[in-house]
């Protein structure tokens, strides 16, 4: 089943001890926040991770952003109660490091139960690349991958290169396994947050590759990201301009037909749809 369409160009992850940074998120222009139980936490402070992440998230003080909470895996020590925690604080999703095979999406199935949050999944191991159709095709209430790409990296023994060359195709493969089952997915992490020209072709590279937005480290990336990953106005006029021609009655059941001195075929037409409804969509949070 298609979902709706959300904006998710910019995820910031937040660190979940960090009571202040979780506080100031509520205020920032990302399209989500992700608190991190996980990696951005020390294995002393994990506990109040717990806890404080569980009272941001009950207190509903982060507007039209998702709020999604990420938990350590459950073979770790903390897992379990990550786990449970998320569930009794009801975020829009819970993000779960480290899957590699549908039988983890099965036993978190099982474990929400009748909880409303969505799953969200890392694709970070060689073992997911592997067998992305079938984590993708695991259904239920997984709707998101995001791309852990320096986990994966570090799995592949790789290097991290500005071009991604190492890690292309499992980039790729992994769009084409969310979008076969209708999932969103967002890009990994760029690390050197002082280099925003760097950053800003990552952008333009995860866009290229199909993905939806990319996930932060840090603040001063969400506005060049919101930029990038959302359709520019000449795109949005040019859109709305396809769906008219396509929509006149002298155009219906026409699969393609002459525009402006060019053949636009009915897939246009479709592409057009999706780009005028991410543009309203995030229209539509600027205005509330």
């Amino acid at each position: 089943m298609r979902q709706p369409i959300i904006p998710r160009r910019s995820v910031l992850y937040m660190p979940g001890s960090n009571l202040r940074a979780m506080q100031k998120a509520q205020s920032l222009p990302c399209d989500a926040v992700i608190l991190d139980l996980e990696d951005a936490v020390a294995p002393d402070q994990k506990e109040l991770a717990r806890v404080q992440v569980a009272d941001m998230v009950r207190q509903k003080g982060f507007g039209q952003r998702e709020v999604i909470v990420r938990i350590n895996a459950l073979s770790t020590v903390w897992g379990a109660a990550d786990l449970a925690a998320a569930k009794a604080a009801e975020p829009d999703a819970i993000l779960v490091p480290k899957i590699s095979a549908p039988a983890e999406l099965a036993e978190l199935e099982s474990r929400l139960g009748d909880s409303s949050a969505r799953l969200w999944a890392m694709i970070e191991t060689p073992q997911a690349i592997l067998r992305l159709e079938a984590l993708a095709a695991a259904g239920g209430r997984l709707s998101c991958f995001v791309m852990g790409t320096n986990d994966l990296v570090k799995e592949l023994r790789g290097r991290h290169t500005q071009d991604r060359a190492g890690i292309a195709a499992a980039l790729s493969l992994a769009v084409a396994a969310a979008r076969a089952y209708h999932l969103a997915i967002i890009d990994g992490v760029y690390n050197d947050i002082q280099n925003l020209a760097g950053f800003e072709a990552a952008c333009r590279q995860g866009l290229a590759f199909g993905f939806d937005g990319k996930t932060l480290i840090h603040p001063n990336q969400i506005d060049p990201c919101n930029q990038i990953f959302a359709p520019d106005a000449g795109d949005v006029d040019a859109a709305r301009k396809i769906i008219a021609a396509f929509d006149a009655p002298e155009n219906h059941g026409k699969g393609a037909i002459a525009l402006d001195g060019r053949m636009v075929e009915r897939l246009h037409a479709d592409i057009a749809r999706q780009t005028v409804a991410l543009a309203d969509a995030i229209a539509a949070r600027k205005g509330n």
